[in-house]
């Protein structure tokens, strides 16, 4: 235990981005700038998808045998691969906040940081937090390496079809898709790998890893993984074709003619 004032802390407060006075505006309006993007991509992709039949249906699954997709992604496949995810996460988080629940915080109160982060929580006990840090090393890095593993191998198993296609304008697509992809996947796991692996050794760095991967990242997952896509772009061609028909409506109205 830390030999620190030993008074008990039940409040934390949250002190922001350490950002300079002067900057304040420059970081607001850019910020405000991602934060609107991110929602108004996903807006959009929402909207095309009520709006194209052709989209109600997932996409970039069975993407090595097209031919079985049907057969492989079931109704059921879907539902177990949503539920899953959303177990995983809940079951995730519950186990690290129990064992937060556990831990005693003296004296200091302040994060600086934008949110209460873990790993910035834990640097303020004043308890023994080994059980914590061993309980992230192991089942934080299982999760990784399995998700990692998992993305990495599907590309790996992509890319040695993609090889076997002699057109060059098609490898080209595709590894510009993938390579794409991958630098979203690698941004996000990269960072949040450094803050919860490294957080020791990386200091007030661990800010900008968090902006990395709960801001910068959300924002290019849109534009990245549906808005470039095909079928994305075709349906959002045929809404601006609609909304462009119906404003030549309301501008020029049918006049009847009286015989």
């Amino acid at each position: 235990m830390r030999p620190e004032n030993q008074s008990s802390v039940s409040q934390f407060l949250l002190l922001g981005i350490p950002i300079p006075a002067g900057q304040k505006g420059v970081f607001f309006t850019l910020f405000l700038g991602m934060y609107l993007t991110t929602v108004l991509g996903n807006l959009l992709i929402i909207l095309l998808i009520r709006l194209d039949s052709r989209l109600h249906t997932p996409m970039y699954v069975a993407i090595c045998q097209p031919l079985y997709y049907t057969t492989i992604m079931r109704e059921g496949l879907c539902v177990l691969l949503v539920a899953g995810s959303w177990i995983l996460s809940c079951a995730h988080d519950l186990l690290h906040t129990l064992l937060l629940v556990q831990l005693s915080f003296c004296a200091d109160n302040t994060i600086t940081h934008f949110f209460c982060d873990l790993a910035a929580l834990l640097k303020l006990s004043c308890s023994d937090i080994s059980l914590n840090e061993l309980v992230i090393f192991t089942e934080g890095g299982m999760i990784f390496f399995l998700c990692f593993g998992v993305i990495l191998g599907s590309y790996i198993r992509i890319g040695t079809i993609i090889l076997r296609v002699p057109s060059t304008k098609r490898l080209y697509k595709a590894f510009s898709t993938c390579g794409s992809h991958l630098s979203v996947v690698f941004l996000y796991y990269g960072t949040t790998v450094g803050v919860y692996f490294f957080s020791s050794s990386w200091g007030s760095k661990d800010i900008i890893a968090s902006v990395m991967y709960t801001v910068v990242t959300p924002m290019l997952n849109p534009f990245i993984y549906s808005l470039r896509n095909r079928d994305i772009k075709e349906a959002l061609e045929m809404c601006v074709n609609r909304v462009k028909f119906f404003r030549q409506q309301s501008l020029n109205p049918p006049v009847a003619v009286r015989s």
